[in-house]
């Protein structure tokens, strides 16, 4: 079993090194598990690390799933079956740039929920979910035969907050639910974020990108017994909508390992495969004097394999250079993926979603605009309708708390758009895109009559690190000058299931679903190219690939070959404008 002894690993009794590479089971098809994993234990790796994402495992309260994409235990014994130890870090808050960090948007339909403290209710609902979660994963510990070396308790807590009596119940939690391997915290190389996210009795690894040989040394004022770990070695990073892509020169990242190994350090790459932000599991940052900033689809990160699992320049300097130091023989590698090309694909049939808002949505009545949440929906569109009766004069019009764009409507007349990414005088890729011209605000003709204002609401993903995660969904509020508007319908649209989608529109005003087929020769994957449209989401045989937005980076969205048939179909749903109602897929991705 692994053990910390004099500041170092032992491994059944002799001297064992951490080499581990992050990948998350959830952001990749089960059909290629092995694969990852093995190009992970062929590169001189001995440990896969992944998060656990409670958000899926439990999408409505004491729901739970554990299948297909979410089958952790699988994913745990293909890791074992190709040689590899296994660290697991199961939050409850994960970050990885995931919706709301990986914690059910249903905590937040109670408007007093407190999150990651000890907040009572906050805490039965970890306890109910740990109490599912981690008997399932006891069996695969080291200390039953299994390959779980090690289990993180919390995230980076220190960057969030400094409840210690929270840390401690999360321990005293793991040990009831039978978890006897090595605990550890992590935080990055800060004492604010160490003194607040670590207890003196567990062990320490810190968060970096960089600097390996002298990030360490702010642990030489904490109680850390242990051997130095970097937790996440970031290799790479991720892209929001509207700013830069992210790469990094794989000799920079060559240099850091080198480093890592000098002075003996274990480390977890961050990431060694990304993988896909697949539906609407993308997160968003919120950062001080920023603005809303939403995660792209791809989660490629810069990492060794890339969001195809091909291999990238940095993978093979990285395995040179950990597969010389530890003496292994490099054996022949498995196959790049195959890459296939389908052409252009028409769509030609078209579906209003208003029209269907009785085929594919839950109607409500509320006195007033409540969230996404209170109305158990964790993504997808919410639209609002009420209606203004009497005698107005022109008013300023306010739709207050739009999370995050709301496309308003008069009469069933599209009126304007309203975004949540105002630029701040802080933020960067997205100051051109938006200003003040975006706000709720502006001015409402006269009435004399009836005036009905409709707010559909796409959510981007939920805030997933620091002050601002109780992010949610829709509008707060519709003033007509200082008066409330009291009185709404609200249509909870999950986009969850299409089947029941009517193709009767003959105009092809937006938001508009459109459909077409296509054939494929092979499961090879490939990429489907959105040119000339500007915003919304992609389904190929009833699976949601992601978002597609015109301001890139990204441009076009990975489609794993194991999602396709001999006949296929493919459903985009375009909530702005398109130029022509075709997409194309080509073996070609463009990340920006």
């Amino acid at each position: 079993m692994l053990e910390i002894k004099n500041k170092e690993f032992y491994m059944n009794g002799k001297p064992f090194k951490i080499y581990s590479g992050a990948m998350h089971y959830f952001r990749i098809l089960p059909e290629y598990w092995e694969d990852r994993l093995t190009k992970l234990k062929l590169a001189g790796f001995n440990t896969v690390e992944t998060y656990v994402c409670w958000n899926l495992h439990e999408p409505k309260p004491n729901e739970f799933c554990f299948d297909g994409l979410l089958d952790i235990v699988k994913f745990i014994e293909t890791a074992k079956k190709v040689g590899l130890y296994c660290i697991v870090r199961p939050g409850p808050y994960i970050c990885a740039e995931w919706d709301f960090g990986g914690l059910p948007a249903w905590l937040l339909k109670d408007k007093n929920m407190q999150i990651r403290c000890n907040y009572p209710d906050y805490l039965s609902c970890v306890e109910r979910f740990y109490k599912k979660l981690l008997p399932m994963l006891v069996p695969h510990l080291e200390t039953n035969g299994g390959n779980i070396i090690a289990m993180q308790v919390e995230n980076e807590y220190g960057s969030y907050g400094n409840d210690k009596e929270y840390l401690k119940f999360i321990e005293s939690l793991m040990n009831e639910c039978g978890i006897d391997v090595l605990y550890f915290t992590s935080d990055g190389n800060w004492k604010n974020m160490l003194s607040g996210g670590s207890l003196p009795h567990i062990y320490k690894v810190l968060n970096f990108g960089s600097k390996a040989k002298t990030a360490f040394n702010c642990l030489k004022d904490f109680e850390n017994s242990g051997p130095n770990m970097c937790g996440e070695f970031w290799c790479g990073w991720f892209d929001h909508w509207g700013d830069k892509h992210h790469t990094r020169d794989a000799s920079s990242v060559g240099k850091e390992i080198k480093d890592f190994l000098d002075i003996g350090a274990s480390f977890n790459f961050y990431m060694f495969h990304g993988g896909t932000n697949f539906g609407f599991t993308a997160g968003a940052n919120q950062n001080p004097g920023k603005a809303y900033e939403p995660t792209v689809t791809s989660y490629d990160y810069c990492a060794l394999l890339n969001e195809w699992g091909d291999y990238t320049p940095a993978y093979h300097e990285i395995r040179e250079i950990l597969c010389a130091y530890q003496g292994i023989e490099m054996t022949e590698l498995p196959e790049s993926p195959k890459l296939q090309t389908i052409g252009n694909v028409e769509l030609t049939e078209f579906a209003s979603l208003f029209d269907n808002l009785s085929n594919i949505a839950e109607k409500h009545y509320a006195p007033v605009p409540e969230s996404m949440e209170y109305f158990n929906q964790n993504f997808g569109l919410i639209y609002y309708e009420t209606v203004i009766s009497g005698k107005y004069d022109i008013s300023p019009l306010n739709i207050k708390g739009v999370h995050d764009f709301g496309y308003v409507y008069f009469d069933d007349k599209y009126k304007k758009r309203i975004s949540r990414l105002e630029y701040t005088s802080e933020s960067k890729g997205l100051k051109a895109l938006f200003s003040k011209k975006n706000s709720g605000k502006f001015l409402m003709s006269a009435i004399n009559g009836n005036r009905k204002i409709g707010v559909l609401v796409d959510a981007m993903g939920r805030v997933n690190y620091g002050e601002h995660m109780t992010d949610r969904k829709g509008i707060t509020d519709i003033y007509i000058g200082n008066q409330r508007q009291m009185g709404y319908d609200v249509y909870t649209i999950p986009l969850d299931n299409l089947d029941k989608l009517e193709y009767k529109a003959d105009k092809k005003e937006v938001p508009l679903f459109l459909k077409g087929s296509f054939k494929a020769n092979s499961n090879n994957d490939c990429f489907v190219h959105l040119n000339g449209f500007k915003k919304g989401y992609v389904w190929v045989n009833g699976f949601n690939l992601g978002r597609y937005w015109e301001i890139g980076p990204q441009k076009s969205l990975y489609l794993p070959g194991a999602l396709l048939k001999e006949e296929n179909e493919i459903i985009v749903l375009e909530m702005e404008g398109f130029s022509n109602p075709a997409v194309s897929i080509t073996d070609k991705h463009n990340l920006g």
